[in-house]
């Protein structure tokens, strides 16, 4: 049975993105093959059935919506834990403290490190600093420092489309540690047979075109550009429906600059994929994603993707064969390339049909079995390594 230390700050189903790629994952954990040990911040005090253990955090300044954990205030603790379990796999989420302490301490036992590039870190900077523009720079010089010396320490990391492999290449990250493992999409539970124009017209209170939303309300997902997107499609005199999946940061002040969008706050996924199956179009403003599973889950949906042509996302969408993407902060182009979907079905039939043919390459069955094999390929060179040490 290999033993593998599982360290993320967030242990929370549905929490993000990210968190939803980690619990496909983690259903699939086969017992009898793998001895796994959570080592976590923000999440329950015993993660069900698993070895667990829970280290301190404090809230981010800068973003309310997460905790940082602060592992070195238990240092000599959770060493004596992990040096009990004795694991043959490091798998870490985010390069965060916790991470760091993760990878220092795999790099001293000679204990191999699997990540997943989870999070778009430098265009996050932009907005977090935004009204302290000299900082900007300098804060992007130390991430990038940062993620060299944290990625280029780790045997694998994962990166979901070829754009951010090209991209963490470009600030000199190890070609040879990088390895394409795209996210996958549940396409039973995300369906174009959900479509329900009753269930729509429930929330809207009338027979308009929908025009969907979904993510978390923080600024680094492009909020303002929506906001401006309503006000032009007001400006043009379309009468269509805004609706907006999510809650966060940014919410208090979209509310009041979009005083007729529908706000639904945060849905789960079974009301989440009615909706993404009954909108007649889904757009996304954000250019700060490592991929975007919103956009998988529209497009598994059947719903046309008008997005920005930034971030992780874009490489999903190829413009004007499987859906259009935009300069990202240009509304005319977004509010011009909705009404063209939503006003010629023959387009969004085009859309779906492509869109469709698309995901069904993403199953979570095959990928979750590429990173278990990988992970105890990462074992063997454990034990290979400690043999030729021994001899």
């Amino acid at each position: 049975m290999k033993k593998i230390a599982f360290f993320t700050e967030i242990l929370i189903a549905d929490y993000d993105g990210a968190s939803r790629t980690m619990f496909q994952l983690i259903e699939r954990i086969d017992p009898t093959l793998f001895d796994y040990l959570f080592v976590y911040g923000n999440g329950p005090e015993q993660f069900r059935d698993f070895k667990s253990y829970k280290v301190p955090t404090f809230r981010i300044p800068v973003n309310e919506d997460y905790c940082l954990a602060i592992p070195h205030l238990i240092k000599t603790k959770l060493e004596t834990t992990l040096d009990n379990f004795a694991p043959e796999v490091i798998h870490i989420t985010t390069p965060s403290l916790l991470g760091f302490f993760a990878l220092n301490y795999a790099k001293k036992r000679g204990i191999p490190v699997l990540t997943i590039y989870h999070t778009h870190f430098i265009s996050y900077i932009d907005y977090y600093f935004r009204n302290l523009a000299p900082l900007v720079k300098p804060t992007q010089h130390w991430i990038k420092k940062a993620m060299l010396s944290f990625y280029n320490r780790c045997g694998v990391t994962y990166v979901p489309t070829q754009s951010i492999a090209d991209e963490l290449s470009t600030i000199g990250i190890d070609t040879e540690r990088i390895q394409i493992w795209p996210r996958g999409i549940d396409c039973e539970l995300f369906t174009p047979l959900k479509r329900d124009c009753h269930y729509i017209q429930h929330i809207t209170g009338n027979t308009k075109p929908n025009i969907l939303f979904a993510s978390r309300l923080v600024w680094e997902k492009n909020i303002k550009t929506l906001i401006a997107i309503y006000h032009r499609l007001a400006q043009e005199g379309l009468d269509y429906n805004l609706i907006i999946v999510g809650e966060g940061t940014a919410q208090a002040t979209a509310m009041q600059e979009m005083p007729n969008a529908y706000f639904l706050g945060k849905k789960n996924h079974e009301q989440l994929s009615r909706l993404y199956a009954s909108a007649d179009a889904f757009v996304f403003t954000s250019t700060s994603e490592t991929y975007g599973n919103v956009v998988v889950e529209a497009m598994a949906s059947g719903l046309p993707c008008v997005i920005a042509d930034g971030g992780g996302s874009a490489s999903l969408v190829q413009h004007g064969i499987s859906g259009f993407k935009c300069s990202p902060q240009n509304p005319l182009e977004y509010v011009y390339f909705l009404r063209s979907v939503i006003e010629d079905s023959s387009l969004r039939s085009k859309f779906k049909k492509e869109g469709l043919q698309f995901v069904s390459r993403l199953d979570w069955n095959r990928l979750s079995q590429q990173y278990f094999l990988d992970i105890q390929q990462l074992a063997l060179q454990k034990h290979s390594s400690g043999l030729a040490w021994a001899n």
